[in-house]
């Protein structure tokens, strides 16, 4: 599969994952508002996911494919399953056993990282029972990490791409299901986690089945494989770590800020990664094996070249989303957002949170697209020093800044220590000589941003103009919202095409250059 149409692939089904999510989201704000049982759940939720984050899509998505890949290069595809299938044994008994412990010791665990839960005594009880039912979707999707890792390392994306969907599915049936019948509709959703886990595996245990690339559970050993994947495993897994003590940190001030704290941040955060998803986890994604092919074939100019595509095609799309976020976030919350328990109150405080994330945006991209770089050399060093300098500053910034603004300094805090260690990892990479952006590439840069400011000036003359016609009933909202996007698209492509960001000719040159397989 050709580099561009894997892009597409995973982007296209992470769009539709993000819009059954925001489905989702929206009907958990109607139901739960933002109050402790929101809270509650979110905290809940975030632990296994800062776990799965932790290990299976972070430490050991980024060592396994580059190494499952250059044993496919090397020596074909029935060897690789075989390394997969010790791996796969070895990582079941381990994430069976960290769940059982952590169960056991759930309410000190949600004492660490909700402090201010302990001061609201019904607030501290709901996240423990939650996380309890949350926390065996841990052990199920990181089993779906792995087998996404060697689907994806054979060209296949869809599958894996494709796999949230059936979570929000499952979150969404559990709120009509569960919501009149249990203690309260967050333990429904607690239930609706795990279901929706254990439907993720099995979907993609059939994915493998019929791309005849499933690896058998035996009995596991230690083998010098293991051995190897662990070592490399160890920076990744701090890395990974620091960077989710990085978002921990963010939850644990929040706990000690107003009831609702939690949740502006969350639904904020939610907006904010669907461009990030769609645009930088998407082209990270289909970049990592790409690039571990290309290097451990010796074809490091072809490398460099996937980079330099990948880096324009984000920035392309990700700097007018975060003009866009940033100029309509109020417009987009009220729209998505404020109905039912969700309140007035409740969406400014989530759409100036979602102004703060969005600044940050295009550096979220960024390191996105320059981490393989590193993961594909087996360098999982680097971006743990670069990660634990990206906590220390967060920290302060959390410290300073929401002592002025409250949830929002968190939010800020988040985004200038991401654009901190995008810069970081650019001058690293171009001190080693591993990529630096041409001339061409910086040119390109400036003349998007003008046509994004473009897009930005039409979108408040349009809002302005518009703002009678939104208030007046909530669906003509939200058609006036979507027009303002469309408009907004609009403008920006003919301003990019006047600036000569972009050309047809250039298009064109692109689509061919990129359809090339791998």
């Amino acid at each position: 599969m050709s580099l561009l149409k894997a892009v597409a692939t995973v982007g296209g089904y992470t769009m539709i994952s993000r819009m059954t999510g925001f489905i989702r989201d929206i009907l958990i704000a109607a139901t739960l508002g933002a109050g402790p049982i929101a809270d509650a759940f979110i905290v809940a939720f975030k632990l296994p996911n800062f776990f799965r984050r932790l290990t299976a899509e972070g430490s050991f998505t980024i060592v396994f494919i580059p190494m499952f890949s250059g044993v496919l290069e090397r020596d074909g595809k029935k060897k690789a399953l075989e390394f997969a299938q010790e791996i796969m044994s070895f990582m079941a008994a381990i994430l069976l056993t960290v769940t059982i412990m952590a169960i056991f010791f759930m309410p000190q665990i949600v004492g660490l990282i909700a402090p201010g839960f302990s001061h609201a005594p019904n607030k501290f009880n709901l996240a423990v029972d939650f996380a309890e039912l949350t926390f065996v979707y841990l052990p199920l999707i990181s089993l779906v990490a792995l087998l996404g890792g060697i689907l994806n390392s054979l060209g296949k994306f869809a599958a894996m791409a494709s796999a949230p969907i059936l979570l929000n599915l499952f979150l969404i049936s559990s709120l009509g299901i569960f919501a009149d019948i249990l203690q309260t509709p967050g333990h429904g959703l607690a239930i609706g986690v795990a279901i929706g886990g254990l439907a993720q595996l099995i979907w993609l245990i059939e994915a493998c089945r019929r791309a005849k690339a499933l690896p058998r559970l035996v009995w596991p050993r230690w083998t010098p494989r293991v051995s190897r994947l662990l070592k490399f495993m160890l920076p990744a897994l701090l890395g990974a770590g620091v960077v989710q003590i990085n978002l921990l940190i963010d939850v644990i001030l929040a706990s000690i800020l107003p009831t609702g704290s939690v949740s502006y941040l969350y639904y904020a955060d939610r907006l904010n990664q669907l461009p990030l998803a769609v645009i930088g986890i998407a082209i990270g994604t289909a970049l990592l094996p790409n690039m571990s092919r290309n290097i451990q074939a010796g074809r490091l100019q072809e490398a460099k070249e996937n980079q330099e595509k990948s880096l324009e095609i984000g920035l392309i799309l990700t700097i007018p989303a975060a003009f866009g976020l940033m100029i309509l976030s109020d417009s987009i919350v009220t729209a998505l957002f404020q109905r039912g328990a969700f309140d007035t109150a409740s969406a400014t405080a989530t759409a100036i949170a979602l102004v703060c994330y969005s600044a940050g945006l295009p550096a979220f991209v960024i390191i996105k697209i320059f981490q393989p770089n590193f993961f594909a050399r087996h360098d999982t060093t680097t971006p743990v020093k670069i990660a634990a300098g990206s906590v220390v500053i967060n920290l302060i910034l959390n410290l300073i800044l929401m002592q002025y603004f409250g949830h929002a300094g968190l939010a800020m805090a988040t985004s200038i220590s991401a654009w901190l260690s995008a810069a970081i990892f650019a001058i690293v990479l171009k001190n080693r000589n591993l990529y630096s952006p041409r001339r061409k590439l910086l040119v390109k840069i400036t003349r998007i941003i003008l046509a994004a400011s473009v897009m930005g000036l039409g979108l408040v003359a349009l809002k302005e103009f518009s703002g009678g016609f939104a208030e007046s009933s909530r669906l003509l909202g939200i058609c006036v919202l979507l027009l303002l996007i469309f408009c907004g698209v609009f403008i920006y492509f003919i301003s990019l095409f006047l600036f000569n960001g972009i050309s047809k000719e250039e298009i064109v040159e692109n689509l061919k250059r990129w359809s090339v397989r791998d």
